[in-house]
């Protein structure tokens, strides 16, 4: 059976699991007891996400656009007002490296500016339901991995925030030729409402995939998880 078959099957199993999870997790007895509807929603939550994994095709790009097409002013998204951004110090911040690597030596500004840049015009999709079209440059993802020795074989890559934000995603999507590293939003260094000084840019995935102010990378098999999935939301967050 080809791979379009599988995935189709297993689109179909995915549909007919969550119309069978939602009725176990909604009917009278579950919502007599919270916690029995709280285990059939986290394994319906996981099975989208396995559906998701296996019907993303690494070599699919996400749309992009015209300049034109980009949403001025921009528009702030967090978990926080804008007055809270974080302020970092670009003097003294430093990328750390964990896990699977083979070079963890923290990166400069400067150093990850000096390495290959790529510029996108793509769509920025909220969860909460807007859309944006912006513009953001930086290093691709998988190039950086590369260049420090990561286990590219490895299930996960995470990012830790100067926020405090967290989030990770799979391996296939860090290595996606559109995931870059941002260092740049409308043609100039990001400022601190949008990320700076490097967030990820990931136009394959929602909003919340996308962290901000990053201060420390690690690449791992173990499950790193994700600040708005510890709230419920899907892990793998397809746009």
């Amino acid at each position: 059976m080809n791979t379009r078959l599988n995935r189709r099957a297993l689109l179909g199993r995915s549909l007919a699991f969550g119309a069978a999870a939602s009725l176990t997790g909604c009917d009278y007895d579950n919502l007599k007891h919270p916690d029995l509807a709280d285990r059939a929603l986290t394994a319906m939550s996981r099975w989208n996400d396995e559906v998701q994994a296996a019907l993303f095709d690494p070599h699919t790009l996400a749309p992009t656009f015209p300049a034109s097409a980009i949403t001025r002013p921009p528009r702030f998204n967090a978990f926080y007002g804008i007055d809270q951004a974080p302020r970092v110090d670009l003097a003294t911040w430093r990328l750390g490296l964990t896990g699977r690597i083979g070079d963890k030596r923290p990166w400069r500004l400067a150093e990850l500016r000096a390495l290959p840049q790529e510029s996108q015009i793509t769509r920025l999709v909220c969860v909460e339901g807007w859309r944006v079209v912006g513009q953001w440059g930086g290093v691709p993802l998988g190039h950086f991995l590369r260049r420090v020795n990561a286990d590219l074989k490895a299930r996960y890559v995470s990012f830790h925030c100067a926020d405090g934000y967290y989030e990770s995603i799979d391996m296939a999507s860090a290595l996606h030729p559109q995931t870059i590293l941002a260092l740049d939003f409308l043609g100039a260094p990001l400022t601190a409402p949008f990320g700076a000084p490097v967030r990820l840019r990931i136009p394959t995935k929602l909003g919340y995939k996308n962290p901000k102010s990053i201060v420390a990378l690690g690449v791992t098999n173990t499950f790193p998880s994700g600040y708005w999935v510890r709230q419920g939301y899907n892990w793998f967050g397809g746009s």
